[in-house]
């Protein structure tokens, strides 16, 4: 793919269907998570349940997540311009790392306040108030992680990704929190309410790292996975003229995919010729991955090169002790 018609790939990001979805699920997260806060905010005060208060953390925490999501989708998908020109979607996983940083912190403030109640048991009070609030975030999160998912299934987007493991696992912390309760109230088992925060702060931790190797791995420029790989090389190899494909490299940056390899052709082709083959292979890999910015190097069939990192491929091209015809 030619650098004009790459650019034009990343710029039509913003303005795709996959950009307004991306964007309209932000500001879900960001609407179903300030509203959350503040009702549990409520019903924290009303109850002094440690473990809504570790669901109020929670939702604190998904609030400034989503909005940094919100603002890390809105650059991702600005199109690339001479500073940038692989465009901005490292900007997503920058935000996962915010996120797993967020979610550290109050997850170890969490467990100090839950070791505190286990040590000085308070009871709860106005159950019902909390088990009420439970339920209507229960709903209000399950239809947002629904959206999400659909959101997620079009964009592949990490950062909305991100923010649906969050609230996924937010359903089973309101359900946790109201069987908390009821064991405080009703069964008056005191120690109930800090045990349950204690285990939602070891699940917001094992989230946390989750998020945080997924970042990490796109920061890092990680190959695509395995299978992906192979159906890249299987395409280039399918084409009549391509006796081979080698040197492939991959990587992804928010939305974008990026895909290099070599292909080896006839040595007599010209060069018009090998550039339409190299056309050709383009085209069918980026149907299959539509939105991959291709590069294609042709290489002479029988030539070996000091940059090829497949020993086994030298050995199979040129016989020991032969000499490459020019």
């Amino acid at each position: 793919m030619s650098e004009d018609i790459a650019v034009a790939a990343v710029a039509s990001d913003a303005d795709s269907p996959n950009g307004r979805l991306m964007r309209r699920a932000t500001y879900a997260a960001v609407a179903v998570a300030g509203t959350l806060v503040v009702v549990k905010l409520v019903a924290y005060v009303m109850t002094g349940s440690v473990a809504l208060l570790s669901s109020l953390i929670d939702s604190a925490l998904d609030s400034a997540a989503s909005i940094v999501n919100l603002i890390a989708v809105r650059q991702a998908l600005q199109p690339a311009d001479e500073e940038h020109r692989f465009g901005h979607g490292k900007a997503e996983p920058l935000a996962g790392l915010g996120q797993a940083a967020f979610i550290t912190g109050s997850s170890v403030f969490l467990l100090f306040e839950a070791f505190n109640r286990l040590w000085d048991p308070q009871p709860v009070t106005q159950g019902w108030v909390g088990i009420g609030v439970m339920i209507f975030a229960i709903v209000a999160t399950i239809g947002l992680v629904a959206y999400q998912k659909s959101v997620v299934a079009r964009t592949n987007s990490v950062a909305v990704n991100a923010d649906s493991l969050h609230y996924t696992g937010d359903v089973l912390i309101n359900v946790s929190v109201i069987v908390s309760i009821l064991l405080s109230t009703l069964a008056g088992f005191p120690y109930a309410d800090p045990i349950f925060a204690i285990g939602i702060a070891a699940f917001l931790l094992w989230n946390a790292k989750g998020i945080f190797t997924d970042s990490l791995d796109l920061l890092m420029d990680r190959e695509l996975e395995e299978e992906d790989r192979e159906r890249i090389l299987a395409i280039a190899r399918e084409h009549p003229l391509v006796h081979d494909a080698h040197d492939l490299r991959t990587r992804s940056s928010g939305q974008q995919q990026f895909i290099q390899l070599h292909l080896e052709l006839d040595r007599d082709l010209t060069l018009v010729k090998a550039h339409a083959i190299a056309e050709q292979v383009d085209r069918q890999i980026r149907e299959a991955f539509p939105q991959a910015d291709v590069l294609i190097h042709q290489d002479p069939v029988g030539i070996v090169e000091e940059h090829h990192d497949d020993l086994a491929y030298q050995d199979k091209v040129l016989e020991p002790g032969e000499v490459p015809k020019e």
